[in-house]
């Protein structure tokens, strides 16, 4: 790894060169995981009783698989040596605390009721995604970004102690309590609090420990020059091979739901369209304002702006059942969430250019 002066007109170009061919291409290889998806769906139509023989916890087995697979290599890259200085940095957490719990649930809540006030199943399964904060894809989107990993695992860690703690409080303010105060339809909800705290256990406690322990041992035993170099790139790409795994077999379940309700979809997307552009731009405008660095910044923004569309579906499914409206909300939130992340990706690193490198700024190149 050598250090050279790039001038900032060169920043995006030389960053993007360094991205294997999956991530440059990823918005493709999402298209075609979601196509082939529905096409699997298609031809086989019992596909989600088949997945649902073998499970974990209330996940099947090859979704569970993907998910882990999914978060795994990007906690490993993490350095868990320095987590100490990521919570010392207290404007950053406190920003993110109030964004992620304050500011995006009242948000998803606004454009619920503003884009669906007459179809209260999506529109609760909108509000179930908007209370359901990052810990999965955020990390990949974070990565791609040029954010900083740690800072992202902290808050990703912090995001899951509260989810843990609040998911079912808040689903019961936001369903019921408010509402009810603003004189709208309430929607009579009952959390299982311990599946969802075993939810998060799982799929976010055993690769953090996996990935903490690869870390460690593999640092100490073989150094950070190995490890960075040889062991990182050989398990960075299953990340994405994951991810796009999961695409494919979440759409292969829903895609009849999806194809048969072409505009019931058209309107689902549009709150989570205005969602992620106005969740993302208010954080990452907040955290320059705060005058966080350029990885800071994007790892704030990212964080803020994505959801664990797994939980919501999970609590979707579990409340009113895999074919009702709410799952097919939770299911549509990726569909628009993964796509939009990809692009603020791009948007990034043009802001990076354009509002935070320095001409004569030096670039890692390969």
């Amino acid at each position: 790894m050598q250090q050279t002066s790039t001038h900032p007109d060169q920043f995006e170009s030389s960053l993007l060169g360094q991205l294997s061919t999956v991530d440059r291409f990823l918005p493709l290889w999402i298209g075609l995981a979601m196509a082939t998806g529905l096409a699997l769906g298609g031809i086989f139509p019992d596909l989600n009783d088949q997945l649902d023989r073998v499970k974990i916890d209330q996940t099947s087995l090859p979704i569970a698989i993907g998910l882990l697979g999914m978060m795994y290599p990007v906690l490993a890259k993490v350095r868990y040596d320095r987590l100490h200085d990521v919570t010392a940095d207290k404007p950053l957490v406190a920003s993110s605390l109030l964004l992620n719990w304050i500011v995006g649930p009242a948000l998803m809540f606004a454009l619920a009721w503003i884009f669906l006030p007459d179809l209260p199943e999506f529109r609760t399964g909108i509000i179930l995604v908007g209370l359901a904060r990052c810990i999965a894809m955020v990390l990949i989107w974070n990565s791609l970004a040029c954010g900083d990993t740690e800072a992202a695992a902290v808050l990703v860690v912090l995001n899951s102690v509260f989810q843990v703690a609040a998911y079912a409080l808040l689903g019961y303010f936001y369903l019921e309590t408010l509402p009810g105060w603003l004189g709208l339809e309430q929607t009579a909800i009952d959390f299982a609090l311990w599946d969802i705290a075993k939810s998060v256990l799982i799929f976010l406690g055993v690769p953090l420990v996996l990935g903490a322990l690869t870390s460690i041992i593999g640092r100490r035993k073989k150094g950070d020059a190995w490890y960075e170099q040889q062991f990182l790139p050989r398990i960075g790409p299953w990340a994405l091979y994951s991810l796009l795994f999961t695409i494919v077999v979440l759409f292969a379940i829903q895609g009849d739901a999806i194809t048969s309700q072409p505009l019931d979809v058209a309107r689902i997307a549009v709150p989570f369209l205005a969602y992620f552009a106005l969740m993302w731009t208010i954080s990452f405008a907040w955290g320059r304002a705060q005058g966080l660095s350029y990885p800071k910044t994007a790892t704030l923004a990212f964080t803020a702006a994505g959801n664990n569309f797994e939980l919501a579906i999970a609590v979707a499914i579990g409340t009113f059942g895999v074919t009702s409206g709410q799952a097919l909300a939770g299911v549509v939130g990726p569909l628009i969430e993964v796509p939009a992340l990809v692009a603020l990706v791009y948007v990034a690193l043009w802001a990076r250019k354009r509002f935070f490198a320095e001409p004569g700024a030096s670039v890692a190149t390969l």
